[in-house]
C-alpha cells in the first residue's frame, strides 16, 4: 500500500493541521509504517526540515487553497502511483484515479458561517461534495462524525472517529525550565493561560471581559494568551485597554513549540473559552504537562475533557470568571484536577492514532 499524504501546509503554518500531520508522522515512525508514505510537500517547503528526514517525498507545485487547486492538484497526483491519497485538509480532488482519505477537524465554518473570510468560505464550502466523494472520511472526534452527517449528509458507514493526542514533548516540567519560561516572557509567578489562534470561534472577547471581573474583584493571576492572530481577530488588544487590563495581559507570539511545556506547567490553569472545537488540542497539551484545565462546554471541549477539567458556559462571561476563580481559590481542585488531566491525556497516544488510520487507509482501498 503507497499512501501519499498531503503535508504540503508544513511549508506555511505549524499549527492545527500541520501538527496533526506532524503527529500522524510521528505515530507511523513508532510503529514502523513510515515506509508506506509518500510525503507531499510544497515547493517552499525547507527540503532540510528534520521532520521528514527519511521520508520518501515528491514536491507539489500547486498551493494549498488556491483557486484552482482542485484542477492543479489533480493533475499533479495522476502522475504518481498512488494507492490511496490522505488529504489531512478537509478538501481532497474530486476528480482522481485512486481512493482518497480526507480528515475533516471541524465544522465551525457551518455552525458559525459569519467568522470565515470569502477565500475561506469559498475553499471549506467544498466540503459537503469532498466527504461524499471520499471513499473514508476522518473526524477527529465523535462531535465532529455528528456533524458531518448532520450538516452535510457524509454517509455514517464511511465516517470514522480517530482521535489526534498531544505530542511526545507535552509532559511536566522541571522547576528550572519552568522559571526560565516566566522569565523569559516577562511573565509573574502566577498566570492564566490560552493557547490558540487569536480568531473569533476562540471566543477572546469574552475572556478578556471575565478577566477584567476577576481582576477588577481580587488580586488576580496576569493573563497570558499565546497564539498568532488569524483571520477577523478584531482589535483585542485594544479591547484590553478599553477595560483596563492592557497591562496584566501578555501578547505572546511566535512561541516555538518547545517552549510550550513550560508555559503549560507554570499556569494557574489553561482557560479555553471557544464557541466551537472540534477537538481542542490544547486541552490535552496542556493536562499532559500537569496543568489544569477551564474550558468551555461547547463542541467537542467535554468529549475530550472527560471529566477532568471544570466547564462553563462560553456565552455567560460571568461563568467564565467564576471558574477561573474556583480553580484560582482553591489549590486542592487544581490538584485533583493535575491527576485527573494526566490520567486523561495518557488515554490519547499518536502511535495508537497511525494504527487506527492505517485501518482506515485499508478499508479505503475495499
Amino acid at each position: 500500500m503507497r499512501v501519499g499524504l498531503d503535508a504540503r501546509l508544513l511549508a506555511y503554518r505549524r499549527a492545527g493541521i500541520g501538527n496533526y500531520v506532524l503527529g500522524l508522522l510521528e505515530g507511523l515512525r513508532q510503529i514502523g509504517q513510515e515506509d508506506r508514505l509518500v510525503v507531499l510537500t510544497s515547493r517552499k517547503h525547507d527540503p532540510a526540515d528534520p521532520a521528514l528526514a527519511g521520508l520518501r517525498r515528491r514536491v507539489l507545485l500547486t498551493p494549498p487553497h488556491h483557486r484552482w487547486e482542485q484542477v492543479g492538484l489533480a493533475v499533479e497526483l495522476a502522475r504518481l502511483r498512488l494507492d490511496v491519497y490522505h488529504q489531512p485538509d478537509f478538501i481532497p480532488p474530486l476528480r482522481r484515479r485512486f481512493p482518497a482519505v480526507a480528515t475533516v477537524h471541524d465544522l465551525a465554518f457551518l455552525r458559525q458561517p459569519d467568522l470565515l473570510t470569502p477565500e475561506s468560505r469559498r475553499y471549506y464550502g467544498q466540503i459537503g461534495a469532498a466527504v461524499r466523494s471520499a471513499e473514508r472520511t476522518i473526524a477527529v472526534s465523535q462531535c465532529t462524525r455528528r456533524d458531518l452527517i448532520d450538516l452535510v449528509g457524509a454517509p455514517p458507514e464511511r465516517v470514522e472517529v480517530v482521535y489526534e493526542a498531544a505530542a511526545a514533548g507535552f509532559r511536566p516540567q522541571s522547576a528550572e525550565r519552568v522559571a526560565a519560561a516566566r522569565r523569559d516572557r516577562g511573565l509573574p509567578g502566577e498566570y492564566f493561560l490560552f493557547v490558540g489562534t487569536r480568531e473569533p470561534r476562540k471566543n477572546l472577547p469574552r475572556l478578556l471581559t471575565a478577566y477584567a471581573r476577576l481582576a477588577e474583584a481580587d488580586a488576580a493571576p496576569d493573563l497570558a494568551v499565546v497564539g498568532s492572530p488569524g483571520w477577523l481577530a478584531g482589535e483585542l488588544e485594544s479591547r484590553a485597554a478599553s477595560l483596563a487590563i492592557e497591562r496584566r495581559v501578555h501578547w505572546l507570539v511566535g512561541v516555538p513549540g518547545s517552549e510550550l511545556p513550560a508555559l503549560y506547567a507554570g499556569a494557574v490553569a489553561l482557560v479555553l473559552p471557544s464557541l466551537y472545537e472540534g477537538f481542542g488540542l490544547p486541552v490535552l497539551e496542556a493536562m499532559a504537562c500537569g496543568a489544569p484545565v477551564v474550558c468551555s462546554d461547547a463542541g467537542s471541549l467535554p468529549e475530550i475533557a472527560g471529566g477532568a477539567a471544570v466547564l462553563f458556559d462560553p456565552t455567560d462571561v460571568g461563568a467564565i470568571a467564576d471558574a477561573m476563580r474556583r480553580v484560582w481559590r482553591e489549590p486542592s481542585l487544581r490538584d485533583d484536577l493535575r491527576g485527573r488531566g494526566r490520567e486523561r491525556s495518557a488515554a490519547f497516544s499518536w502511535r495508537r492514532a497511525a494504527d487506527e488510520t492505517l485501518d482506515v487507509y485499508r478499508r479505503a482501498l475495499r
